[in-house]
């Protein structure tokens, strides 16, 4: 598991460095890049935090992901995580108001 930045869509504001628990993204040519990706620890605390959406999440299959990729977009309180695979594509809408109710 790890993430991959779109280097065409980061803006360079790094506020995904500053949420990685484990300080594994920097920034090389102005732009955010994963350190060592093998040391991500899959949290995704950077795809929340990215306002362009230049984050994925790539689902590998030791976890039966794959090879899928998983984007975060917010929508006022409504939280988007979108799975993309071939020729596949699945959103999930949590309402964040009633996420902790159960």
């Amino acid at each position: 598991m790890s993430i991959r930045i779109d280097q065409s869509k980061c803006i360079s504001c790094m506020r995904c460095a500053g949420e990685c628990p484990g300080n594994l993204i920097w920034k090389r040519n102005g732009k955010a890049f994963l350190r060592i990706p093998e040391d991500c620890w899959g949290c995704t605390s950077c795809l929340k935090v990215c306002p362009v959406g230049a984050i994925q999440f790539f689902l590998g299959a030791d976890i039966g992901g794959m090879g899928s990729r998983m984007t975060y977009q917010k929508n006022g309180h409504i939280s988007e995580w979108t799975i993309e695979s071939e020729g596949s594509r699945k959103t999930i809408r949590v309402d964040d108001r009633s996420s902790n109710q159960y």
